[in-house]
């Protein structure tokens, strides 16, 4: 009887997913600890320019709905139990800070990222727009309350932050198509 060079990989196991999963959850808050690392201060808001919001968009966009947001939300109880995983320390009074709005709204904006992004860079684009519109949103909205004014948070929280917005949406977008691909099967 002639064989055959054709493979037949046997089906995942729960137990592979599930360790596949947590390891990319790991991976996902190991990430956000190092997009937070970058930092850089803006003269006149409190709100510093960092790659936190890149990376959760990326995370949401490449690693899918449940990974994705997982290390994000993996980042934020790490932090907030102390860890000084956020741009600048840790700790729950981190989280009630001028910065809170915008950690708070990762964990959403991977998730809409992760079911809006897909195959090509045009709808990963769109998704991570609209995953940064999410970001803008929480962290705006927190501005407010904590100052009072939807004028002054935003003109500290949103409009120094454009022109970064829209590069990263860029990366991020061709990022998740790269990624995506090649992570998300196996997740």
């Amino acid at each position: 009887m002639p064989t055959s060079d054709v493979r037949v990989s046997p089906l995942p196991t729960a137990g592979s997913v599930i360790a596949r999963r947590a390891l990319a959850i790991g991976a996902g808050a190991l990430v956000m600890t190092l997009a937070a690392r970058a930092a850089l201060p803006i003269p006149g808001t409190p709100v510093p320019v960092t790659l936190q919001d890149l990376a959760a968009l990326v995370l949401g966009g490449a690693l899918g709905a449940v990974a994705g947001p997982g290390g994000v939300l993996l980042y934020l109880a790490l932090g907030a139990a102390g860890l000084p995983v956020f741009a600048a320390g840790g700790g729950p009074a981190y989280l009630l800070g001028p910065t809170g709005g915008y950690l708070l709204a990762f964990p959403l904006a991977a998730w809409v990222t992760a079911r809006w992004a897909g195959p090509g860079f045009a709808r990963s684009v769109l998704a991570a727009l609209a995953g940064l519109a999410l970001i803008h949103a929480g962290g705006v909205s927190w501005l407010a309350l904590q100052t009072g004014s939807t004028e002054a948070a935003l003109r500290i929280g949103s409009l120094p932050f454009l022109a970064t917005g829209a590069v990263k949406v860029a990366l991020a977008g061709g990022l998740i198509a790269l990624l995506r691909p090649r992570l998300r099967p196996g997740l």
